[in-house]
């Protein structure tokens, strides 16, 4: 089989595309035929050992994907040969095969297809956590989403639209902006043309987010916690503009705000059956039209490096995927 290969930590064009031996299914695993396969910010990260943790090098990048099992390893019953699939894994996925255990499987609703499948997994499941989990956020509530033109961002919008709640849009562009309020924002700020405190408030009636969800950091992070509201959350879900904010913890007592991790992938590890219930909810919202997960481009296997780069470049909108097999 073809997979990409990351053999030094680097840039997405120091990767190679190779042929490897086929992988075989162990006990409790299944092998699975790759027809999509997500692409994630982490995936950046992940190449240049940057990440929270870090794969023995070699390894083939890539952690979510969809495709049909090719075949079963002892003990396993959840799926049989021939399935359509959603499977999630920690590395391994840009490739035209892959094995991963058969509790990181779960069938594909009946009509969907799978660049939808593969995009789903990492960034609503990393969403719902988020929003739904960590922040409880109700009906009524207004949730401002930072980087909301991203794949998480997006998630985070259609879901908390989905929960009822008042959702504010921040993107660095008028054009990523608009594809927000195709995805259900009720308002809309561009922080590289106004200023960021200025612009929540007017929009937010001087009351601030009750929920602010960010996955940007750098300098947006302490103007935005400063604009949030008493009894707000704020969401730390990652640092897509490449600096650890340090955040004064006064804010946190002077607006009786709490600050949230989001560790999405250590989160379904740890609680399995929580997760689960949050897929289902989400494929639940999926069938009733609620979410509406957004492929902005589509590579073969060969141009995985590119696809990283526009995702480093931040020219993504919703997301990418990679398609091994064509």
């Amino acid at each position: 089989m073809k997979a990409v290969v990351c053999k030094a930590w680097g840039l997405p064009d120091s990767l190679v595309v190779e042929q490897l031996a086929a992988p075989v299914a162990g006990a409790g695993q299944v092998l699975v035929d790759v027809q999509a396969a997500g692409v994630n910010f982490p995936d950046v990260l992940i190449i240049q050992g940057k990440y929270q943790f870090k794969p023995e090098l070699p390894f083939t990048p890539g952690s979510e994907l969809s495709g049909v099992v090719a075949a079963l390893g002892e003990g396993v019953s959840n799926v049989k040969v021939g399935d359509r699939v959603i499977a999630f894994s920690a590395q391994g996925a840009f490739a035209q095969q892959i094995v991963v255990p058969a509790q990181a499987v779960m069938p594909m609703p009946p009509g969907m297809d799978f660049d939808t499948a593969a995009a789903i997994t990492l960034t609503y499941g990393t969403s719902h956590h988020a929003v739904v989990d960590r922040a409880a956020l109700k009906a009524g509530e207004t949730m401002l989403v930072l980087g909301a033109a991203g794949g998480v961002g997006l998630a985070a919008i259609e879901i908390g639209k989905a929960l009822g709640a008042r959702v504010i849009a921040a993107a660095s562009s008028d054009e990523k902006l608009a594809v927000c309020r195709e995805h259900g924002a009720d308002a809309t700020i561009n922080y590289t043309s106004s200023d960021l405190r200025e612009a929540i408030k007017a929009a937010t009636d001087g009351k601030g987010p009750d929920v602010i969800y960010d996955p940007v950091g750098g300098v947006y992070a302490e103007p935005a916690f400063r604009s949030i509201g008493w009894r707000g959350r704020y969401l730390v879900v990652g640092f897509a503009n490449g600096e650890i904010p340090r955040l004064p913890l006064n804010l946190t007592l002077l607006k009786g705000a709490s600050l949230m991790g989001v560790f999405w992938g250590e989160f379904a590890k740890r609680e399995p059956k929580a997760n689960l219930a949050a897929m289902r909810e989400l494929m639940g919202w999926l069938a009733e039209g609620k979410i509406r997960p957004r492929i902005s481009g589509r590579y073969a296997l060969e141009q995985t490096a590119q696809a990283l780069n526009d995702m480093a470049a931040r020219k993504v909108t919703g997301k990418v995927v990679i398609l091994p097999q064509g």
